[in-house]
């Protein structure tokens, strides 16, 4: 793994928004590189960290399956259901066409 400059340059940012094709002025090359060197110099913390003894984790907290068992319960009937809607045909919800389809 290459190592990290020991400094973010202006000239660096400069590059960065070419390559993403943002044209930037001088206030904000000026702003994004002391933003850009505080998120490298995080990075590079979080990387001098000694971590050998901690396990690989996915989640901060043991979670085993938290889900609900999928039951099924008590429904309405579809007669309620329907009486309720303020459109149906043939048993169904009928609903306004879009994009212009068809039935």
């Amino acid at each position: 793994m290459r190592a990290m400059p020991a400094r973010i340059t202006r000239d660096d940012v400069a590059h960065v928004a070419t390559l993403a094709r943002l044209a930037l002025d001088e206030d904000e090359l000026e702003r994004f590189t002391g933003q850009l060197a505080k998120v490298l110099q995080h990075a590079a913390d979080v990387e001098a960290l000694e971590l050998d003894d901690v396990p690989p984790t996915s989640h901060p907290y043991p979670l085993a399956n938290v889900l609900r068992p999928d039951l099924p319960g008590p429904t309405l009937e579809r007669a309620e259901v329907l009486a309720a809607a303020p459109s149906t045909e043939d048993r169904q919800f009928k609903v306004p066409t879009i994009l212009g389809e068809s039935p």
